[in-house]
């Protein structure tokens, strides 16, 4: 497969990405040495379906993730995945509100003794 930088997918068409999903399909499929047939049945959709998305035509997410799910690929998913973040005057706060400093527990200990007497 030939690699392309986040650069280049922006400035691709859908139509022209949606090819590139279609080749990445087809690819991994040929490497697993399946036919149409095998993998469209695995992955419970026709086998006119899969010859649509290795074409680059539409299709739904959902067949997307079980023709991805057969061919062992859904790790290429975590480009989705959501992560927190903090902005950085949040964390400035978070950082104020830390303690600087700690307390000698002796000192505490001889206030006590002085209290008691």
């Amino acid at each position: 497969m030939i690699d392309k930088s986040f650069k280049e997918w922006a400035s691709m068409s859908d139509k022209a990405l949606a090819k590139y999903i279609g080749a990445f399909v087809r690819h991994h499929r040929m490497e697993q040495n399946k036919t149409q047939d095998e993998l469209s049945a695995a992955a419970g959709i026709s086998r006119s379906t899969l010859s649509l998305l290795e074409r680059g035509e539409t299709v739904t997410v959902a067949t997307l993730i079980q023709v991805l799910r057969v061919l062992d690929q859904l790790p290429v998913l975590r480009a989705f995945e959501v992560k927190k973040t903090i902005s950085p005057l949040a964390l400035a706060r978070l950082q104020k509100e830390k303690r600087q400093r700690a307390r000698s527990k002796l000192k505490k200990d001889r206030n006590i003794k002085e209290m008691d007497w």
